[in-house]
């Protein structure tokens, strides 16, 4: 079997566009990966053009490591973000493809499941007028669809510091939505890089009543130091990785103890086994891992093929059913939430278990999409 060519889509929305690669080979396969880029979906176009003709057509789709070492290291330049991205969604099609030709789930391929359901949490469900009684309501809906579990950032537009009032006014937030969820869901508190060592650590004892599950990015991402600072003077769990793009930059994360759970995005780090390996190295740490997705459910699907194969698997995010909810549409057996567990079941259907619909997708065309995260009313994710 070899790859004939590619095809890619964009479903967009006002806050984010979705990249799809289909890859098409000459046995009448096509496998489906996706991700979600922020103010670079063209120049991921692009590269994934040029790497069609560099790498990709031609390659036999089985040998999914030689294709990935051939993308990452080929063109010389080292490898970042839109490389890891376009990376990762030929390499999540070429795990579809291969599934499907041997009538088989990715995760049977990847050592076999260690379990049948993956714990979710809700995301993107406080778009939102930001006061204690709009939070409190919102947060009682996503419990009201089965939920046990959900992160907010109450922090505004903080950077750096938080002034007394904004302080204030955040912990009167959290204090809403735990009222709102009860003490026996798990409440993720992100912070997205925004604060100074010394502000995190502050926030996090302010909040520490509220019982977070996890501190996420409390500090920007390129200071290793700085967030080893913060793990040592808080007694949260400190969560990281959307933001780091290849496997082996988390080697240092690692020896420096820096952090208890990994949040490695499939469709920024290189696809399935990338994200697999990172995942047994983290064991070796005693390191969970909870993978960013923010993407659609093509991404969704792809996450919870490792979810089912990785012991030290924690729980995945979830935006898709209170942000751009409508473009699940895009893809026929689309993972869902069990209101009655909190949980994804793990698909047993061959490759990713998803298809993608081409005419579907047509209806969401790709946008300007912006989303600023210092701007005033980012939460509502309603670019102006």
């Amino acid at each position: 079997m070899r790859i004939t060519g590619i095809s890619t889509h964009v479903v967009g929305t006002p806050w984010r566009n979705l990249t799809y690669v289909l890859v098409h080979t000459d046995e009448g396969l096509t496998g489906v990966g996706e991700t979600r880029m922020l103010g670079r979906t063209d120049a991921l176009l692009g590269y994934v053009r040029e790497a069609e003709a560099h790498h990709i057509r031609g390659s036999d789709p089985f040998a999914v490591e030689d294709l990935v070492r051939r993308m990452k290291y080929g063109d010389y330049g080292r490898a970042g973000e839109i490389v890891m991205s376009g990376i990762a969604c030929v390499e999540m099609a070429c795990w579809d493809i291969k599934g499907q030709a041997l009538g088989v789930p990715v995760w049977q391929l990847l050592g076999g499941r260690v379990t049948d359901r993956v714990m979710a949490y809700a995301n993107g469900w406080y778009t939102t007028e930001r006061t204690p009684e709009a939070y409190h309501k919102a947060a009682q809906e996503v419990v009201a669809r089965g939920y046990r579990a959900l992160k907010i950032d109450p922090f505004g537009t903080g950077h750096f510091e938080l002034d007394h009032q904004r302080t204030l006014y955040a912990v009167s937030l959290i204090e809403a939505v735990r009222d709102a969820v009860g003490p026996d869901t798990e409440l993720m508190l992100e912070m997205h890089g925004r604060f100074s060592p010394a502000t995190a650590v502050r926030l996090a004892r302010e909040l520490a009543p509220f019982r977070p599950a996890w501190l996420e990015e409390p500090v920007p991402p390129e200071n290793l130091k700085a967030l080893k600072k913060v793990a040592d003077k808080v007694d949260l769990p400190v969560a990281t990785g959307e933001r780091i793009h290849d496997r082996i930059e988390f080697r240092e994360l690692f020896e420096a103890q820096a952090a208890d759970i990994i949040q490695p995005d499939l469709g920024h780090i290189g696809g399935i086994l990338e994200a697999r390996k990172l995942a047994a190295t983290a064991e070796t740490h005693y390191v969970l891992v909870a993978p960013h997705n923010v993407g659609g459910s093509v991404l969704t699907a792809a996450s919870l093929q490792l979810a089912a194969c990785t012991p030290n698997f924690k729980v995945l995010e979830h935006f898709n059913d209170f942000a751009d909810a409508e473009i699940t549409e895009v893809v026929r057996g689309a993972p869902y939430v069990d209101p009655e567990t909190g949980c994804f079941a793990v698909s047993h259907a061959p490759g990713l278990g998803v298809e993608f619909d081409v005419d579907a997708a047509a209806e969401f065309p790709q946008q300007p999409a912006r989303f600023d995260l210092w701007a005033e009313g980012w939460e509502q994710r309603r670019p102006r």
